[in-house]
């Protein structure tokens, strides 16, 4: 096998995971279905900066978008940036520059920020 055929395998495996898993969370409602539990929310009793995603997932692929806010706010406020993040991954060869500020130590310091002050925010209101 070729370096190509593999990316080509890897990016065809990695679609697929995507897709199988937008039909289960599509399909299946995680606060009723055999999705895991959050075990610092278990333990600790109160929310980590994901809890409610699954939730918050399964109502935007119904096109709910105020129960996904409440579900995990941060998760529907993530979605443009994340978008742009993937963008620039697809386009990182053509445009390098705008790839690298994506990725750099800065734009990672910001979403360190953002969810540790989310995990405080939503545990004190």
């Amino acid at each position: 096998m070729t370096t190509t055929d593999i990316k080509r395998w890897r990016t065809i495996l990695i679609l697929s995971a995507i897709v199988i898993l937008i039909l289960i969370y599509g399909f299946f409602d995680p606060s009723t279905h055999f999705f895991p539990r959050c075990i610092f929310k278990s333990l600790t009793g109160l929310d980590c900066p994901g809890c409610g995603s699954q939730r918050a997932l399964h109502a935007l692929l119904h096109a709910d978008i105020i129960a996904a806010w409440r579900f995990n706010a941060m998760l529907v406020l993530s979605i443009p940036p994340l978008a742009v993040m993937a963008a620039a991954a697809v386009m990182r060869t053509r445009y390098p520059g705008f790839y690298a500020a994506m990725n750099s130590t800065k734009a990672i310091y910001i979403w360190l920020v953002a969810i540790t002050l989310w995990w405080i925010l939503r545990n004190a209101l």
